[in-house]
């Protein structure tokens, strides 16, 4: 039995299919706020064992490590929470979780973290994943962390994120800096694809394993890519990242769904990249490309729309 946490979130939805694809036994563990009704309408409720409860309940990581080998860990606050939400969330979660999985004697716990993740970082996300790492490596369990580059998706945050602000202002988009800082984009599937390798090769096994997809992006090349994409041109506004930061955290105090988010500048704050071809000669997995993809789904997408109906919706979205 596999168990999967932060199953709602963009890639654990992707993750429960794949192994569901599988024909692998999967168990989540849902937040209780869940009702009966959200869960139905989650494409793969009927094909999965269903615990809800939280990483804080300890009866309820009980009920949902029994009988578990395998667990993929992968709740965090990284896109919508706070300080307080990562250490809630990333460590007292995932302290709470280990102790649970330490006692139920699983084989392997599976980690997600973030490319330049350190417990030393100065920019609060990269430090979170860092201290999370460290939590993994003394846990006495064994483990994999996957450092994973900047992921893209249909559904993602962070690049999505990018096409609804170019629609939020007909005239510039505003960038940190010089948008400078090197970016490693990963497509889901390939994310998705090595975590279920990840199952059979012994060689992963207590290992911190970097990959990224076949190319480095700057911010600005990124940014230049999805305005041609999305037929979007904005004149392109350089502003220092601290001014940025202040913008963001009064424009959230008003929209709470506004499309960016403080944890984007950690994000951008560093070059964040893998050594190419680690998937390939690790995984087997060819890695696609990031306009070859994005151009598949993004014209068609209405940006301004979606964008309207998200700052309109009076429930904060925390998947």
């Amino acid at each position: 039995m596999i168990l999967v946490t932060g199953a709602t979130g963009l890639v654990g939805r992707h993750l429960v299919a794949g192994l569901v694809a599988a024909g692998l036994p999967v168990r989540v563990l849902l937040p209780p706020e869940w009702t009966p009704a959200r869960i139905h309408k989650l494409a793969w409720h009927e094909a999965v064992e269903i615990v809800t409860g939280d990483l804080y309940d300890p009866d309820a990581l009980h009920q949902a490590l029994i009988n578990v080998d395998t667990v993929y860990h992968l709740a965090s606050a990284q896109w919508w929470g706070r300080r307080r939400d990562l250490e809630r969330v990333d460590l007292l979660g995932t302290r709470g979780l280990i102790a649970a999985a330490r006692a139920a004697r699983i084989g392997r716990i599976i980690g997600l973290s973030q490319l330049g993740a350190s417990p030393s970082s100065a920019f609060t996300l990269l430090r979170a994943k860092g201290q999370f790492e460290e939590l993994f490596k003394t846990s006495g369990l064994a483990y994999t962390i996957i450092r994973s580059g900047l992921i893209f998706a249909p559904d993602d945050r962070f690049v999505n994120g990018i096409a609804a602000l170019l629609h939020s202002n007909p005239v510039i988009v505003l960038q940190p800096g010089q948008g400078e800082n090197l970016l490693h984009p990963l497509y889901i599937d390939d994310l998705v694809e090595a975590l279920i390798r990840t199952l059979e090769l012994v060689d992963t096994v207590d290992q911190i394993i970097e990959i990224g997809g076949p190319e480095y992006l700057s911010y600005n090349e990124l940014l230049l890519t999805v305005m041609r994409v999305t037929h979007t041109q904005r004149s392109i506004v350089s502003l220092p990242p601290y001014l940025l930061r202040t913008l963001t955290r009064t424009t959230r105090s008003f929209f709470p769904r506004w499309p960016i988010t403080l944890q984007w500048y950690d994000i951008l704050a560093t070059n964040r990249t893998a050594p190419l071809g680690t998937i390939d000669s690790m995984f087997g997995i060819h890695p696609a490309r990031f306009e070859d993809t994005i151009v598949t789904y993004m014209p068609q997408r209405r940006y301004a729309l979606e964008l309207g109906r998200a700052l309109l919706r009076r429930r904060l979205n925390r998947d």
